[in-house]
């Protein structure tokens, strides 16, 4: 049995997806059971767990073969990110329980980095799985290129892409969801020992300019990449209702100033072989992706 966390975002549904074409059985862990029954229809086992409950997680884990663990997206995290720090003890406690064969977890680049940051969460996660006893991987993914689902109304109506990313120079390590969830899915099915890391982008990477420059080709219109003066950030996110920017900050600070990357560096890093065009295809027509 392979066991999916996450399934209801888009990496954790793929990845749940490629496993079943796999021909291999899957079980859906979700906490609404108003969506079990899709995933029947797919043929998937469903279990009912949240990320912070760890019975409930180890009763989902249970009989696993391999897990994969994808934690919720904390954007806007608490002060000492409490609530990743009760999803992570949960899922230790679940997994030294349970003892799937192999765990692997969706991770992120710049997991290593040493200054605090918004991604900080994913490094928390790759420590305290230190302790576990079975085979554990990480899989580190670059900046996704669906972010730019953000940047689609704009590009239409006003020909901008506001960019936080920059110089608008600066290529970025990008990488599409759908090689994402490919490689977990593989990784899943893979035999190892001890811990292991796959670091994951595109196949090239990605200037603000270039972002723009594409969504205007499938838009057909002019679409130019603004940057975003870093002097207003902090106010900008807080009208937006966050009330602690400053991790989101510091991750961006980290792409911008180069000490977010991969820890294989550049020439190490495994890539994906969707281009950002037909992902930006897909989100700006998202009936014909």
């Amino acid at each position: 049995m392979f066991v999916v966390t996450g399934v209801t975002g888009k990496v954790g549904a793929q990845v749940a997806k490629k496993l079943l074409v796999a021909g291999v059985p899957v079980r859906a862990v979700l906490r609404d059971q108003a969506k079990a029954a899709s995933w029947h229809s797919l043929g998937c086992e469903t279990a009912f767990a949240s990320m912070d409950d760890a019975g409930a997680l180890a009763t989902a884990f249970d009989g696993a073969e391999a897990v994969f663990v994808l934690l919720p997206p904390v954007f806007d995290p608490s002060a000492g990110y409490a609530e990743t720090r009760a999803n992570v003890a949960a899922l230790v406690a679940a997994l030294q329980q349970a003892r799937p064969r192999r765990v692997v977890a969706l991770s992120t680049i710049g997991a290593q980095a040493t200054e605090e940051n918004l991604l900080t969460q994913l490094q928390m996660m790759e420590r305290a799985f230190a302790a576990l006893t079975m085979p554990v991987a990480f899989l580190r993914a670059a900046w996704f290129m669906e972010n730019a689902a953000w940047d689609i109304d704009d590009a239409r109506s006003r020909g901008v892409v506001s960019s936080f990313l920059q110089p608008l120079d600066k290529p970025v390590p990008m990488v599409a969801t759908a090689d994402v969830a490919a490689t977990a899915a593989q990784m899943l099915q893979d035999h190892w020992e001890g811990r292991r890391v796959v670091e994951l982008e595109g196949p090239v990477r990605v200037t603000p300019q270039v972002l723009a420059a594409t969504l205007g080709r499938v838009l057909a219109r002019d679409v130019l990449a603004q940057p975003v003066p870093r002097s207003m950030w902090e106010s900008l996110f807080r009208s937006q209702g966050m009330a602690n920017p400053s991790p989101r900050i510091r991750m961006l600070d980290g792409f911008n100033e180069g000490w977010i990357e991969f820890e294989g560096g550049p020439s190490a890093s495994h890539k994906g072989a969707t281009e950002l065009e037909a992902v930006l295809r897909g989100l700006a027509d998202p009936e014909h992706a």
